[in-house]
């Protein structure tokens, strides 16, 4: 299946197939160089196929893990692209998940003012959120994702094929990146999540139906002025998580958590009902006021207001502005 990202500047499609890693020199034209950005986590078969479809190119492998969007493996990737004599016309291809996409996508958007960029998402939280969109970001001091830019790929190719090498934890965690999409604008979806006996049979779907939602957003918000902001379901609180986690919990984990604290109470629960099922974390061990210290650096702060998103029942939601003097209220009762 094709899907076409439909935007004013830079559109482009996503390609939705099984074992579409084999066949990805047929959906793209790349001539030049080509570097594969990739992790130490990734299987070596899955950077093999990719290799021996192009004749000049390149593999630049990181340590898997959130730790690794940072400055010195941003300089290291671009010193290695120098070192190598890419131009503007050679290519940069993410093999692996966010962390891979996140921090190729901003090394491709930087050297010589932007190379091309292609995205092959290995993990369902990737392959349903940040691979799509344009977003590209490092850490810095400790935040998350505070230094980046806007940035969109050439191509995005999903193969589901790779989901399978998953283990149980990280696929579970990249399947809260769905349930937030469902748990705002996809009741259908949201349910079949919470009562589907084979997950595995339907996650083509599943990986479907949320780019579907994936993609109307961007296209109708491409810089997060208003509609776009839905995607931040569970990320304000949920980045905070995180940071203080400092690698104990994954990205999707903390989001799952992040989102019981902007739910109703009837949603709240249901949430936590599919939390359960699939063995997430239900709870955070972490200090009201050492989180609320993060979330002042939340990138969604408007001087002493905080854009968060609310929802009152499944499939629906708001946007809504609090102060800083009123996060507190977000933890009661949670």
């Amino acid at each position: 299946m094709f899907l076409n990202v439909n935007l004013n500047e830079n559109s482009y499609d996503i390609i939705i197939e099984r074992n579409a890693l084999t066949k990805f020199n047929q959906y793209v034209n790349l001539t030049g160089k080509v570097l594969i950005l990739t992790d130490d986590g990734i299987p070596s078969t899955y950077v093999k196929t990719l290799l021996k479809q192009f004749t000049n190119c390149y593999v630049y492998v990181i340590k898997s893990g959130e730790t690794s969007k940072n400055f010195t493996n941003f300089e290291k990737i671009l010193s290695f692209l120098i070192e190598k004599n890419f131009t503007r016309t050679d290519a940069l291809v993410a093999l692996g998940g966010g962390v891979v996409g996140d921090l190729g996508g901003f090394v491709a958007s930087c050297y010589m003012r932007g190379i091309d960029f292609y995205n092959i998402p290995s993990t369902l939280l990737a392959q349903v959120d940040s691979s799509i969109g344009g977003k590209t970001a490092i850490n810095h001091m400790g935040v998350k994702n505070i230094i980046g830019s806007f940035y969109q790929p050439k191509k995005v190719i999903i193969d589901v094929e790779l989901l399978k090498t998953l283990d149980e934890r990280i696929f579970n965690s990249g399947l809260v990146e769905v349930i937030k999409m469902a748990a705002t604008m996809n009741k259908e979806l949201f349910n079949l999540i919470a009562t589907t006996d084979d997950i595995a049979r339907d996650i083509e779907n599943i990986v479907t139906e949320a780019l579907k939602l994936k993609k109307r957003v961007v296209e109708e918000d491409p810089k997060e002025k208003n509609l776009r902001k839905v995607l931040n379901f569970g990320h304000t609180i949920g980045h905070a998580i995180e940071s203080l986690a400092k690698g104990k919990l994954y990205h999707g984990e903390c989001v799952g958590l992040g989102m019981l604290y902007v739910s109703s109470k009837t949603v709240k629960t249901q949430i936590l009902e599919v939390l359960k099922k699939y063995h997430l974390p239900t709870a955070t061990i972490y200090k009201v006021d050492d989180l609320i210290k993060y979330i002042e650096h939340d990138k969604k702060m408007s001087g002493k207001k905080l854009s968060i998103i609310h929802v009152e029942e499944i499939g629906e939601f708001c946007i809504k502005t609090i102060l800083t003097s009123q996060i507190n209220e977000l933890f009661v009762e949670v």
